[in-house]
């Protein structure tokens, strides 16, 4: 019996030092193991306070407060306020929705002298559209031939123009730059064309140089670019469409005269 207890008693060991039991060299040590909350997976409790923590912390914002949003453009604020009732009494329309309105503004360029010329027309061509975008506040868009024209040495897929759509904040920016800041920079300015509109109302004009908007760096032109400017109105005819912009301030010819 003495013997069988000696040989119980030495079977034990062995298995304790080869197996994971071991506290010194198995893995269920608190300071080796898996248990350690520095090395290991920790205590749970420990762990549930990190995971609250992590979550409850506030996210820090790189830089200043946020900015507010841009404020509505004056224009638009003085088109309802004052020349919808004007427009009401003078056109004789009773309802405020049938007023005619601004729909759009395209601005494009002809630029089909350049895709001619080759590497020194591309350089100009990028250079206006770079220049088209100051002034439109959007990048425009690159126009293709639809056929080959021998005579102008226009093969069709060639990019000869670009145009830039203005709608909503930015047509309405755009329209009070054009009356305030551009138009009277024009030199030997008599008036525009009160006759230049279609029969839908739609008014179109140009300018001969880029330079007249106060956006283009006058000391890095290289060469000057004329463009052609489309209004599109809601108006049925050309009679409402002019006085229409001739509310928001559009100086016709022959309109200082009448007064």
């Amino acid at each position: 019996m003495a013997e069988d207890k000696k040989d119980k008693k030495g079977a034990h060991p062995p298995q304790q030092k080869k197996g994971g039991g071991d506290a010194k060299k198995g893995g269920g040590d608190a300071k080796k193991g898996g248990g350690d909350p520095k090395k290991g997976g920790g205590d749970p409790k420990k762990q549930g306070k990190r995971k609250k923590g992590l979550e409850t912390a506030p996210l820090e914002i790189a830089g200043d407060e946020p900015q507010a949003p841009a404020p509505p453009p004056r224009l638009a604020l003085r088109f309802n306020a004052e020349i919808v009732p004007a427009l009401k009494e003078k056109l004789g329309i009773a309802n405020a929705l049938a007023v005619p309105r601004l729909e759009k503004v395209v601005i494009s360029m002809g630029l089909g002298r350049f895709a001619v010329e080759g590497g020194e027309g591309k350089a100009k061509f990028q250079q206006a559209e770079k220049e088209l975008a100051v002034i439109a506040g959007q990048k425009p868009l690159r126009c293709k031939a639809k056929k080959s024209v021998a005579n102008f040495k226009v093969r069709e897929g060639m990019e000869t123009g670009l145009k830039v759509t203005l709608r909503g904040a930015r047509m309405w920016e755009f329209v009070d730059r054009l009356i305030t800041l551009a138009i009277p920079r024009v030199k030997d300015f008599r008036g525009l064309d009160p006759d230049a509109f279609d029969r839908s109302g739609n008014y179109n004009f140009g300018f001969t140089e880029q330079s007249v908007f106060p956006e283009v760096n006058v000391a890095e032109l290289t060469f000057q670019q004329g463009m052609n400017i489309t209004m599109v109105t809601t108006a049925r005819k050309p009679e409402h469409g002019r006085e229409l912009l001739r509310q928001f301030g559009m100086p016709f010819r022959g309109d200082t005269k009448a007064e």
